[in-house]
């Protein structure tokens, strides 16, 4: 029940974003697209944090670089594995005229698929690694600390997928199909959740590790996508106003919660 918990909060998020395609009759304004990419970004960075890298501290010792090393090491290769992604991938941001990673034929609906499922496989690899520690034997993260870790992603996810539909919806697809590609751009979360879960089982005291790269992994992700698109153009401020809000609102959950 716990795990079910994890694995379908988050998507009923992505899911109430890709909603707002039914409740918005126009494209989604400059202004509200940066207050939204801001927060998720707020949110992701407070989660790396406190819900990852910390507990991943605690368990591992900080007193020393040797006893640190494994959660140094792992955010640096979280943050290697989502730079090769991104280089070997063909996607395409929504905001974007020009596609990135190799040249594909596949069409721009795709390709921005693509791109969101590449944001979604870190934030499932959080959610997958903290349940997993909730029975680690550890002690150092609760089920009320996990829990916190999904609703915050579920909150973050909201803007995610509206963020998806909307510019399916404005580019002719039927506000149907809008919906129904920014449901399920969420279902890459569960799948990265389950498939950490599953490597843990057999990776005894990878646990650090492994929290430490979905950090990394995750952060990437903000820096190299989210917090430059709040930034770029006018209203730039709006996008430090709403890092501020989601990183706000993840310490609430954490603090309340957690």
């Amino acid at each position: 029940m716990e795990l079910l918990t994890g694995l379908t909060v988050p998507l009923l998020g992505t899911t109430i974003g890709a909603a707002m395609v039914f409740l918005v009759r126009d494209r989604i304004s400059d202004f509200t697209n940066k207050a939204m990419l801001g927060f998720a970004s707020g949110v992701m960075v407070a989660a790396s944090f406190w819900s990852l890298l910390q507990p991943a501290l605690e368990q591992t010792g900080s007193s020393s670089l040797q006893e640190a090393a494994p959660v140094i090491i792992g955010f640096i290769v979280g943050m290697g594995f989502l730079l090769a992604l991104d280089t070997f991938i063909p996607h395409q941001h929504i905001e974007d005229n020009q596609p990135e990673g190799p040249r594909s034929a596949l069409p721009r609906s795709t390709k921005m698929m693509l791109a969101v499922a590449l944001h979604n496989i870190p934030e499932g690899m959080a959610v997958g690694v903290v349940f997993a520690g909730i029975g680690d034997g550890s002690g150092t993260i609760t089920f009320a600390a996990a829990l916190a870790l999904a609703i915050g992603m579920a909150v973050q996810n909201i803007p995610e997928g509206a963020i998806i539909s909307m510019p399916l919806r404005s580019e002719g697809k039927s506000r149907g199909k809008a919906f129904l590609f920014g449901a399920l751009s969420g279902l890459v979360e569960p799948v990265a959740a389950v498939a950490t879960l599953f490597f843990l089982e057999g990776a005894t005291g990878a646990m650090p590790l492994l929290l430490a790269f979905a950090a990394g992994a995750m952060l990437y992700v903000v820096i190299e996508e989210l917090i430059p698109s709040s930034q770029s153009g006018k209203h730039s401020n709006i996008g430090t106003i709403g890092f501020a809000a989601g990183f706000a609102l993840m310490m609430i959950f954490d603090a309340t919660i957690g």
